[in-house]
């Protein structure tokens, strides 16, 4: 049999050269789940190595790149993107500010591929140049490094620059002295505190904590298995790991293997460590400073799921933490040290009706937090001597965040931002109750959106729910049912789309269109039961959810079936893959970005997805998996929407093979002259840790592939190139 499958692909590979668009080679599988036989007709493709594999990803990447490079307008949103780089000058990101006010900040220039590290003492205090990433281990010109974490001592006076490679997301870690600019020599690896864990210093600043990775191969299943949280002390041999957290260091808690432990913010006396998974709440253990610090192992259990605990933070002698136990859209809450309770805690602030309290910061003027009602409509409040006092923002804002220094301070930063308007920074003064402006990066005028007007909607769905729609169009559009809409689209983890300045929004609107944004169930948009909502048995309501926000696109006058596409990344595969599986005639064209396309397989190849998707262990688990899995909805003979599907070759969280899986049965199995399209990023993973012009590149190719799906005159290939 081994003989016959390379005589086979020996053939195949001969076949494919000089074609233009070929046939994946497929190998099926068939399994048993539950008296239910599964067929995946394109099992072999999983194997990222097997020559007939990469050949095909390679040859389905050119000619999609073949197809695209024929629309005139192809780079227009590159080119208007790196134009609005230049005329703001730099970006700032990842600010971080000490007790003792300094400011570290990630700026980038226009004319630069990646950002450097700054630094000044005080928002007035002059700008210092501290590190650029351009030169880390490039002797040779073939590695390009981005800083994607940073975390600077207490004092300042050192900091840790995490460093990651063309989409990889485990990162490298160096150590700066601050004074003289010194770098260390030691070098930290397989960690990836930007994503998970974090850099915690120690109080004396001599060192920190990390999550280690054993494993540097992101695609294997064993990715996760086995990490620990590991002490550094600077100076010291970086290799040898003084492990003070993991299934092997302590077996008395039967960990389970699959699941990172990360540190938390501590307090005085006290560290707490979570595990991490894609449940929406999370076991957590505590143990005091100097136990730790002296190699004891008293590590106890604080909280574990079914307290329904988020976003902990330590001060004094109190815990404070946002629960959903009991309620719907949040309490804030606290509890002792001493003999904690959160299942009966201390209520601060109770659960409103229609917003859900999103962030907090402890201050030593009270308790400042956000609430924000369908994601998209922000509010702060002070909590202060058992009393909320409503804050009014600069503006009207879809989302804010909150920065504050700690319960000994009275600083807090607020940044507000909506689809139309960019993200402004400000420093909040309570004694006079005003807002001050304090932008690192300098403001920007876009005269070019100025007719953009945002309307927020809600549609009812089949089964009465109400959800909600962002409409982002042109004051002057018609409702002639003309209009090309994309729509994009999540719904999972519990993650809400609240509004941010995308300029891919507000350039598609500037092109003639309009852009909506549907908040199908799944997300967090309103609370605990939206999230529910589309999770496992109920997870057909996120795809269901965005069929009945075309279709009421359509009914409305917005636009018509051969003028919308819908949009989704990662889990948001999901939901656009199964809207085009169970309605393909509602939509001309679709997107699916690092999508997760075969949950069935997904859930089986990763340890991490099982929360959020299920399990195969029983048949109720088997049968939500099933249902959510667009490519086993794939039907032959069936007529598609065009499609445009991406990949990461790096992706450690949808692994390639489930859009290249995805895309050989859609290209069989299609019906009509649509064409689908698969693109494979080499450079790139899961949309993370790229060069500013490597993302608007690929954002630009689903921007000019939908403006030509969608049949707009500027962006039709110069010759007739639709199969």
């Amino acid at each position: 049999m081994r003989q016959l499958i390379l005589i086979i692909t020996f053939f195949y590979l001969i076949s494919v050269h000089g074609q233009k668009s070929n046939p994946a080679p497929s190998f099926p599988v068939t399994e048993e789940y539950f008296g239910t036989k599964v067929v995946d007709q394109y099992r072999n493709l999983e194997d990222l190595e097997n020559p007939s594999t990469k050949l095909w990803m390679k040859t389905q990447t050119e000619y999609t790149n073949s197809l695209l490079n024929q629309i005139p307008k192809r780079r227009y949103y590159l080119e208007q993107r790196l134009g609005f780089d230049g005329r703001q000058g730099f970006s700032v990101s990842d600010l971080k500010i000490t007790s003792n006010n300094k400011y570290f900040y990630l700026k980038k220039s226009s004319n630069e591929k990646t950002a450097k590290l700054y630094y000044r003492e005080g928002f007035s205090g002059k700008e210092e140049f501290l590190f650029d990433p351009t030169n880390f281990r490039n002797s040779d010109g073939n590695h390009e490094y981005i800083i994607n974490y940073i975390s600077p001592s207490h004092k300042g006076d050192k900091i840790a620059i995490a460093m990651a490679e063309k989409g990889k997301e485990l990162a490298e870690v160096v150590i700066m002295e601050v004074k003289d600019k010194y770098i260390r020599p030691e070098i930290i690896s397989n960690t990836m505190p930007a994503n998970v864990g974090g850099i915690y210093w120690l109080d004396d600043n001599s060192g920190f904590f990390y999550t280690y990775f054993p494993l540097n191969d992101v695609r294997s299943r064993d990715f996760y298995k086995n990490t620990q949280i590991i002490l550094y002390k600077i100076g010291t041999n970086p290799k040898e790991l003084k492990d003070i957290f993991s299934t092997k260091n302590n077996p008395e808690l039967k960990l389970d293997e699959n699941k990172p432990p990360i540190i938390l913010d501590d307090n005085e006396k006290y560290y707490t460590v979570m595990l991490l998974d894609n449940s929406y709440y999370r076991q957590t253990f505590i143990i005091s400073k100097q136990d730790l610090l002296k190699d004891k192992k008293t590590w106890n259990p604080l909280y574990d799921k079914d307290d329904k605990v988020r976003s902990l933070q330590l001060a004094d002698k109190e815990m404070y933490f946002l629960s959903q136990y009991n309620s719907q859209n949040y309490t804030l809450c606290k509890t002792n040290f001493e003999k904690p309770n959160f299942r009966n805690p201390i209520t601060l602030v109770s659960e409103r009706k229609d917003e859900v309290i999103g962030q907090y910061r402890i201050t030593k003027d009270g308790i400042y937090y956000t609430t924000i009602k369908n994601g998209v409509e922000a509010k702060l409040y002070l909590y202060k001597d058992g009393k909320d006092t409503p804050i009014k923002l600069p503006y009207p804002s879809g989302s804010i965040s909150l920065q504050a220094k700690g319960k000994e301070f009275s600083d807090l930063w607020v940044s507000c931002s909506g689809w139309a308007n960019e993200e402004q920074r400000f420093k909040y003064e309570l004694n006079t109750n005003s807002f001050f402006t304090e932008n690192i990066a300098p403001t920007t005028e876009y005269p070019e959106f100025k007719d953009i007007v945002v309307e927020e909607i809600t549609v009812k769905a089949r089964d009465g729910e109400e959800i909600p729609l962002s409409l982002i169009y042109n004051k002057n559009s018609k409702r002639n049912g003309k209009n090309p809409v994309l729509i994009d689209a999540y719904g999972a983890y519990g993650i809400s789309r609240n509004p941010v300045f995308a300029r891919m929004y507000l350039l598609w609107v500037k092109e003639g269109g309009v852009f909506a944004i549907a908040h199908v169930r799944g997300g967090a948009e309103k609370g605990e039961k939206w999230r529910l909502g589309g999770y496992k048995e109920t997870k057909p309501n996120s795809w269901k959810d965005l069929i009945d926000c075309t279709d009421y696109l359509i009914n409305e006058k917005y636009t018509s079936k051969d003028k919308v596409a819908i949009w989704g990344a990662s889990a948001g595969g999901i939901t656009v893959g199964r809207a085009i599986t169970e309605r393909p005639d509602l939509f001309k064209a679709a997107i699916l970005e690092v999508p997760t396309t075969n949950a069935l397989r997904d859930v089986l190849s990763s340890t991490s997805s099982a929360d959020e998707y299920g399990s195969t262990k029983d048949s109720e688990g088997f049968k939500a998996l099933l249902e959510m899995d667009a490519y086993q909805h794939i039907k032959k003979g069936v007529r598609y929407p065009a499609t445009f599907i991406t990949g990461g070759i790096n992706d450690p969280r949808v692994f390639v093979w489930e859009p290249v899986k995805f895309a050989a049965k859609l290209q069989a199995a299609n019906a009509s002259k649509n064409p689908v399209l698969l693109q494979v990023d080499y450079e790139g993973g899961h949309g993370m840790n790229t060069t500013a012009a490597h993302a608007h590149s690929n954002l630009s190719d689903i921007f000019a592939f939908a403006f030509w799906q969608l049949g707009h005159p500027d962006y039709q290939p110069k010759e007739n190139t639709k199969k």
